[in-house]
């Protein structure tokens, strides 16, 4: 596994691929090297300009690309949008690939989304939840689903099942329990899946310490002299999105990947993508079923196995 790149990335020809917040960082960086391998890429983002503006430079980047680019508005943290994502995408046929790539990091202030969740774990979990369970007739028998979870997912300590609404609010205790979330949400969809005896691949993967754009993003209120010194160490220090990206490329096409698997860098912030460790909160079965009733409750969403 030691020396996987995107080189190694399979003919994806005929295949149609779905990658939440493809417009920046690690999204664009996946939708340009499948988009590169020939696969038929669906750009999912909040903001149609910036989606079409990715699509252009991924053109420009892959002029050797054999697929294709197509842009869809999605807010994942608007239960409305998802849906209407999903009745758009829905009747234009199976999709082999959903990269769950899309996210929000050390909101400096408690925000909510339109549905009333806090907005990290609506956005990163909620809204991905949502979009799957929606998605989930279309996913062909050999499809993956790739949650994009984090390091800072071992720092969570147990479920929150107040989901961030209660108790004090932290950035990074917030940011760290959606990512939590992210990784029980895969676990649990997997053993759902296999369960259910179906042959679809519900995998997860971290980029490490990488400097994406989500470093960058500026948000409606100043945030905290530490969460900006947080930022600018990650965009000063962290690996480029060229490497951050290698785990959850891997997850997403690698040959010997299985369901369940967890994929990140060799030395946990930096190196060549390798099946790792979850932390030992995302295997209490009573948190993972908890959050999947849970999250079936709040969004309206299930999942029809």
């Amino acid at each position: 596994m030691s020396g996987w790149t995107e080189k190694d990335i399979r003919d994806l020809t005929g295949l149609r691929a779905v990658v939440t917040g493809a417009n920046a960082g690690l999204g664009f960086r996946t939708a340009l090297e499948l988009y590169r391998a020939g696969a038929e890429v669906v750009l999912a983002v909040r903001n149609t300009a910036k989606g079409a503006d990715a699509a252009a430079r991924i053109r420009l980047a892959a002029r050797e690309g054999t697929g294709s680019l197509r842009v869809s508005e999605l807010d994942l943290s608007d239960l409305a949008g998802v849906a209407a994502f999903a009745d758009r995408e829905l009747p234009l046929g199976p999709v082999d690939l959903l990269v769950a790539n899309a996210g929000i990091m050390m909101v400096p202030r408690l925000q909510q989304t339109a549905d009333g969740f806090e907005s990290q774990m609506g956005t990163n979990h909620l809204g991905h939840y949502a979009l799957i369970g929606r998605m989930l007739p279309a996913l062909s028998p050999t499809a993956r689903v790739v949650s994009l979870s984090s390091m800072a997912h071992r720092g969570a300590g147990p479920l929150d099942r107040g989901l961030g609404l209660v108790g004090k609010y932290t950035p990074m205790s917030r940011y760290a329990q959606s990512k939590l979330a992210t990784a029980m949400f895969a676990v649990e969809f997997d053993r759902r899946l296999r369960a259910a005896g179906s042959t679809v691949l519900s995998v997860a993967a971290h980029p490490g310490w990488c400097a994406t754009d989500l470093f960058n993003r500026t948000y409606d209120d100043a945030p905290s002299r530490w969460v900006t010194l947080s930022r600018q160490a990650s965009a000063l220090l962290g690996s480029p999105v060229e490497h951050g990206v290698r785990p959850q490329l891997r997850a997403a096409v690698g040959e010997d990947v299985s369901g369940g698997d967890y994929l990140g860098p060799r030395f946990m912030i930096r190196g060549a993508p390798v099946k790792v460790s979850f932390a030992g909160p995302v295997f209490d079965r009573a948190d993972g079923s908890w959050l999947w009733e849970e999250s079936a409750e709040l969004t309206g969403v299930t999942f029809d196995l």
